[in-house]
């Protein structure tokens, strides 16, 4: 993904609004270099958000001199006092924790681990040809497989791309992550045994055997509780500071930007 540099925006700035927090404007220039820090595909993605993070700024330091704060020399530290003081962040309880692992079982299990071969018929993304050839090989050598013609090592070992083909096509111990998405994905979906299908990938065609399969096992509430805890505070004081925010700019007042405020801090 191509992202956008400051200084390389393809949008002239004068057709960006204008943008106000109270009767402050925010400099154009001030705009231009926080869009270094908010990398995007198009340039006015980019101006936004780096709009946003400016305007969300300056509602915090006015209400840092609102509560008189402004004598604290530093702006980061001023805007940490001012969220300390006026965050209004719930408190957890064992209950809130207890429903949400209920609530997401998959979410907390351990890992499902499988021993896996492939004999990779590798073909370029783009090569439509090359892909039809390779595919048309895969589906010959997979039927040979099935009905007992030949071994999968030895075709590992003749035709297949991949440097496991050194190891009969074994590509060891894989779970989640350790592979491409593509790949992954329907891997570790399969049962032990050679899989009738070949799988596509942006590298080509894989045969693929699982040679083992070990399905993950829910985790005990007690081994997680920590992990959700943190998950729901930080859940929790995503909210709260989206609607401090959203009281802050509606008693200000903000105008030139749209002030969605997503699931995480902009604050950055």
């Amino acid at each position: 993904m191509q992202m956008i540099p400051v200084g390389q925006a393809d949008q002239p700035r004068n057709q960006f609004p204008p943008v106000y927090v109270g009767d402050t404007l925010i400099p154009e220039a001030d705009i231009a270099r926080e869009m270094q820090h908010h990398p995007a595909e198009e340039a006015v993605d980019a101006w936004h958000q780096a709009a946003k993070s400016l305007v969300i700024r300056e509602l915090l330091l006015r209400q840092a001199k609102r509560l008189k704060l402004d004598n604290i020399e530093d702006e980061e530290d001023r805007i940490a006092r001012v969220l300390e003081q006026e965050l209004d962040v719930p408190d957890l309880d064992e209950q809130a924790c207890e429903r949400f692992y209920a609530a997401n079982p998959g979410r907390f299990r351990s890992p499902t681990i499988m021993a896996v071969s492939h004999i990779l018929l590798a073909a370029a993304p783009d090569d439509v040809q090359e892909r039809m050839s390779q595919e048309e090989v895969g589906r010959q050598l997979l039927s040979s497989l099935m009905d007992g013609r030949a071994q999968f090592a030895p075709l590992a070992k003749q035709y297949s791309a991949c440097e496991s083909r050194h190891q009969g096509g074994s590509l060891g111990q894989i779970s989640k992550g350790q592979t491409v998405e593509e790949f992954e994905r329907p891997v570790l979906s399969l049962n032990q045994g050679l899989n009738p299908e070949l799988i596509e990938t942006r590298y080509g065609w894989h045969i693929v055997r699982v040679d083992q399969r070990i399905d993950g096992e829910q985790l005990p509430y007690e081994h997680v509780k920590p992990q959700i805890r943190q998950y729901l505070s930080e859940s929790v004081t995503r909210r709260a500071f989206r609607q401090y925010l959203q009281v802050l700019a509606l008693e200000t007042g903000v105008e030139g930007v749209d002030l969605e405020l997503p699931d995480s801090p902009l604050m950055q």
